[in-house]
C-alpha cells in the first residue's frame, strides 16, 4: 500500500480477464480507463446527475484497488481486471461515448472516501437489475436524479451521509511501495514507521505478533521480533528482514484487517499515513534529515573523487545540490539535485559499500558510522564503539556520563548520548544517526589522538 495520501496514477494496467487467466494485460492513461468502464457499464442517455454519480463510483472503486496495492501485493502484474465478477468492465480498444468522455475529463481526479479516513472508499456496487448487493445500484440512480437527488445525495443515498469527495486529487506517476531495498535492524525512516503502524494493527488480530512500543521510525529490536513472529505466522522465512515478499504480505494482511478493500472498512487515518521525515530533500531545507544526508555524501565524496565533497552544516545550499547532482552522475540517476528514494536508496548502498569495504583497526582508526541508528535495547559490537568513545570524552569533559563498554545500549548510555547532544547543538532523542556518531568520533579522534582522524577527512585510498 502506497505510503502518504493517495493521487492519480498517470496510468493503469488492466488484466483483460479474470485474475488468474492467461489473458493479456493492457497499460492505459487513467482517464482512458474510466472511460471505457463508464461507457461499458453504463449508458449515456441517463441523466446527467446519474452519470456523475457513476464515475465517482468508478474512480473510487479503482483508486481503492491502485491504493491498497490489491493485485500487486499478492505477486500479480497488474492493478484491476476487466472481469465483473471481480472488479469492472473494460473491453479493450470500444468506442467511448462523447458526454462520457467529457463528463471524465471533468471528474477523473475526484474520489469519494469516508469521513475521517484518507483511502479512496471501496465503492462496492451492480446494475441492481440483474445483479443487486449493499452498495450502489446503477439502474437505482436513474431514478434518483429523475427524482431530483444531485450526485452528491445519490452517493449518501447508497454510502451513508458520512461521505466526502475528494476533488482534483493531484495526478503523478505510480509507483510500487516497496523501497526497493531490504530493511532491517538499525534502518529509519517512514517506510519503517509505516511497517510498525501496520504489524501494531495486524497484531489485534493476531496477538502472537508482539506490540512495538515505540512507532518512531527506527527498526529497533522491538520492531525485529514482530517483525520475526508475523513471518513466522505467515510462513515466510523468519529473518526479521522485512523483504519485498514480507512487505507486500504486511501491506495485504494490514489491508484485509481493516477491510480497505471492503465497503465497510476500518478506515486509515492521517495519523496512519503521516511522514515522519521529509519524503523528497532538496535545495533550501535546513532539518537534521540535510545533516544525515550531507554525512553520507561528505564520506562518499571522500573514497568516490567524481562525487563533490559537502560541510555537514544541516543546511541544503548550493554546495550541497552541486554534491547531489555529482553523485546522481557518477550513479546514472537523473541529475535533479533533488533526494527522492531512489537517490536516498543509492545514496545509502554507496555509504554502506564503503564502510564494509574501509580497513578498521579500532587501536589506530576512528570507525565510520555503521550505517544504522544505535537505540536504546540494541546490542553490538558499534555500541561497544560507542561506549568505548563516550568514556574517553568523559575522561576531558565530565558533564557527558561514563558508560561501561558492554555493548548493550541500556539507559545510562542513552543519558551519556543525550548529555553530549545537547552540548553539541545536536537534537537530543538519545538515538545515535550519522551526525551524532561523527561528532563523538570527531571528538574522540581529537582527544585519543590529538588530531581529526575520522576516515573521510584522511580516506587513504580512493574508489574510481
Amino acid at each position: 500500500m502506497p505510503t502518504g495520501e493517495p493521487y492519480i496514477p498517470e496510468t493503469i494496467t488492466v488484466h483483460l480477464g479474470s485474475p488468474d487467466s492467461n489473458a493479456p494485460n493492457v497499460t492505459v492513461d487513467f482517464p482512458t480507463y474510466v472511460k471505457n468502464v463508464a461507457s461499458s457499464e453504463i449508458y449515456p442517455t441517463w441523466p446527467e446527475n446519474s452519470l456523475r454519480a457513476n464515475i465517482y463510483v468508478i474512480v473510487s472503486f479503482a483508486l481503492n484497488r491502485i491504493y491498497t496495492e490489491w493485485y500487486r501485493s499478492r505477486g500479480y502484474d497488474f492493478d484491476i481486471t476487466s472481469s465483473t465478477q471481480f472488479d469492472q468492465k473494460f473491453i479493450n480498444g470500444r468506442e467511448i461515448f462523447e458526454n462520457i468522455s467529457r463528463l471524465v475529463d471533468e471528474l477523473f481526479n475526484d474520489y469519494v472516501r469516508r469521513q475521517g479516513s484518507i483511502e479512496p472508499l471501496f465503492t462496492a456496487f451492480c446494475n441492481g437489475t440483474t445483479a443487486t448487493c449493499s452498495g450502489l445500484s446503477q439502474w437505482g440512480t436513474v431514478g434518483l436524479a429523475q427524482d431530483g437527488l444531485t450526485p452528491y445525495e445519490i452517493l449518501q443515498y447508497y454510502y451513508g451521509d458520512d461521505i466526502d469527495i475528494v476533488r482534483n486529487a493531484p495526478v503523478r506517476s505510480a509507483a510500487p511501495s516497496f523501497p526497493g531495498t531490504n530493511l532491517a535492524l538499525g534502518d529509519a525512516g517512514n517506510d519503517i514507521r509505516t511497517m510498525q503502524i501496520y504489524l501494531n494493527r495486524i497484531s489485534r488480530n493476531y496477538p502472537a505478533i508482539p506490540k512495538i512500543p515505540q512507532i518512531d521510525g527506527v527498526f529497533g529490536e522491538a520492531t525485529e521480533e514482530a517483525v520475526r513472529e508475523f513471518q513466522r505466522i505467515f510462513s515466510l522465512n523468519p529473518s526479521g528482514v522485512i523483504d519485498k515478499a514480507t512487505w507486500y504480505k504486511i501491506t495485504y494482511i494490514f489491508t484485509s484487517v481493516k477491510k480497505i478493500a471492503e465497503l465497510n472498512s476500518e478506515g486509515i487515518s492521517l495519523e496512519d499515513i503521516s511522514l515522519q521525515y521529509s519524503q523528497d530533500i532538496r535545495f533550501g531545507m535546513q532539518s537534521e534529515e540535510v545533516r544525515i544526508l550531507q554525512y553520507y555524501l561528505a564520506v562518499i565524496g571522500a573514497y568516490y573523487t567524481a562525487v563533490s565533497p559537502v560541510d555537514i552544516t544541516g543546511y541544503f545550499g548550493e554546495e550541497t545540490e552541486k554534491s547531489v547532482r555529482s553523485f546522481q552522475r557518477v550513479f546514472g540517476l537523473p541529475q535533479t539535485g533533488i533526494v527522492d528514494r531512489a537517490t536516498w536508496n543509492d545514496i545509502n548502498r554507496a555509504y554502506l559499500g564503503i564502510v564494509e569495504s574501509v580497513p578498521f583497526d579500532e587501536s589506530v582508526d576512528v570507525a565510520l558510522y555503521p550505517g544504522i541508528v544505535l537505540k536504546e535495547g540494541m546490542t553490538s559490537d558499534y555500541v561497544r564503539i560507542l561506549q568505548e568513545y563516550l568514556t574517553v570524552i568523559n575522561s576531558a569533559y565530565p558533564n557527558i556520563p561514563s558508560v561501561n563498554n558492554t555493548g548493550y545500549f541500556g539507559p545510562l548510555t542513552r543519558q551519556a548520548v543525550i548529555a553530549f547532544q545537547r552540548q553539541y547543538g545536536l537534537n537530543p532523542t538519545g538515538l545515535v544517526s550519522g551526525p551524532t556518531w561523527d561528532a563523538i568520533a570527531g571528538l574522540y579522534s581529537d582527544i585519543r589522538f590529538g588530531f581529526d582522524k575520522r576516515p573521510y577527512q584522511n580516506p587513504g585510498y580512493t574508489i574510481e
